[in-house]
């Protein structure tokens, strides 16, 4: 079993986001995790993770959602929803009492859990990483099937994919930007090849800088010094608060960096980043691209 360290955070949602991606980058995750499926609609929905109770918002099941995490906030009405304990461990006990009919599990949570969950009887569906748009589409559809809104579901893929291919028309003889997007620090972390924050840079129409694997670096771990060889046009941070400003102080002491000289240091909400559905994910992709390549919002804008 991989041990694996989070990087510092100032919030609990930020070092979540970077489990999320250690978790996506470890292929060794299992996926197969059957499901009971006798046709029936759940009536009774517990969520595991914020990116599928944000899901069942958006596919209007809200009313269905008795239970969820503590991280899962949103939308606001999300974080008044009884919470069963954060997403990588939770009360099994209060799960129980909750009589659900489906309970929906990320990759974070605790095996163990799952399997006494399933031996008592709980019809429990695991998701497994979703490390791009393709995959998050995917996945956002058979949770429209299980939750009897396969239409709705297919309706919001399609419109977040005319979103993401409208970006991607906009950058698309654009000169690609090398892009470094930090996700932690203590060790530095950032999004590489196994991530789907890299599939936010490529659609977004940059070169992520970390896109490459070899020792650490398979597993998103780089050093100051390997970045400024590298020396990226654009650093993202993402963070949230006092950590994510901190950090791009630290950054701007290294004043031979491209981003530095051009100030190209940004720093980006973790909770629009972390948990992406494909609405969210074309959302936090508009933001990304405009930040990559401002001409394009300012030519989009000035309409």
């Amino acid at each position: 079993m991989k041990i694996y360290h989070i990087p510092a955070f100032v919030s609990p949602i930020a070092a979540l986001f970077v489990f999320v991606c250690l978790v996506s980058c470890d292929r060794k995750v299992s996926t197969n995790n059957p499901v009971a499926n006798d046709g029936a609609i759940p009536e009774r929905i517990v969520s595991l993770g914020p990116a599928i109770t944000e899901a069942l918002y958006l596919l209007g099941v809200q009313d269905k959602l008795v239970g969820c995490t503590v991280y899962c906030n949103r939308p606001a009405d999300a974080g008044r929803k009884e919470k069963v304990g954060t997403v990588v461990e939770m009360n099994v006990e209060k799960i129980t009492a909750l009589k659900p009919d489906l309970i929906l599990a990320t990759p974070l949570t605790a095996g163990k859990a799952v399997a006494k969950l399933r031996s008592l009887g709980m019809n429990v569906k695991s998701f497994g990483p979703a490390d791009n748009f393709d995959l998050i589409c995917e996945q956002f559809i058979e949770l429209g099937k299980l939750t009897g809104k396969e239409t709705e579901a297919v309706s919001l893929v399609a419109q977040a994919s005319n979103r993401v291919a409208a970006v991607a028309a906009r950058v698309t003889n654009t000169e690609k930007p090398g892009v470094f997007i930090q996700i932690g620090t203590k060790p530095l972390f950032a999004a590489n090849r196994k991530s789907f924050i890299n599939d936010y840079a490529i659609r977004a129409g940059g070169m992520n800088i970390a896109d490459q694997a070899g020792n650490d670096a398979e597993y998103g771990i780089y050093s100051r010094e390997w970045v400024v060889k590298k020396n990226p046009d654009v650093i993202l941070v993402v963070a949230m608060g006092v950590a994510g400003d901190a950090e791009k102080q630290t950054w701007e002491a290294y004043d031979t960096l491209n981003a530095v000289r051009n100030k190209r240091i940004h720093v980006i909400n973790s909770e629009d980043f972390c948990s992406p559905t494909p609405v969210g994910f074309a959302r936090a992709l508009e933001e990304l691209a405009a930040l990559l390549h401002p001409a394009t919002r300012e030519t989009e804008t000035g309409k």
